[in-house]
């Protein structure tokens, strides 16, 4: 029996693997300014990659954007959509008058639910 236990390595000692014959793909650093704190980041993507012109800063979370030379990279934000809110997608299928008639026949099925009358919650 105990010539045929396995034998071996700890586990997470080390990888098997080797990097004989890894070609890396070429890099670029670009560095992104914060609007905000004014913090740099340096990023490093791929050389063929397409590099955005804005990032989001580590430090305080608004947009940084990336410099090019001596000066900052131009971001349009014309394109960008405000973020819908819940209440805008409601608006979208309902119309106040609609809203006001849900809410009367909610509030009288949870009258109806208590045993109480409409008076109790209105005073």
């Amino acid at each position: 029996m105990a010539d045929r236990s396995l034998r071996g390595m700890r586990l997470g000692a080390s990888s098997l693997q080797s990097e004989e014959g890894v070609v890396f793909v070429e890099r670029t650093n670009h560095t992104y300014v914060c609007t905000q704190c004014e913090r740099e980041t340096v990023l490093t993507f791929a050389a063929d990659a397409e590099v955005p012109e804005a990032w989001e800063c580590r430090t305080c979370g608004s947009e940084a954007v990336r410099r090019i030379g001596d000066t900052v990279a131009v971001v349009d934000h014309s394109g960008d959509k405000a973020a819908r809110t819940h209440w805008d997608m409601l608006m979208e299928r309902r119309t106040i008058p609609e809203l006001e008639e849900l809410l009367e026949e909610r509030l009288a099925l949870l009258r109806a639910r208590r045993g109480g009358s409409s008076d109790k919650l209105s005073a």
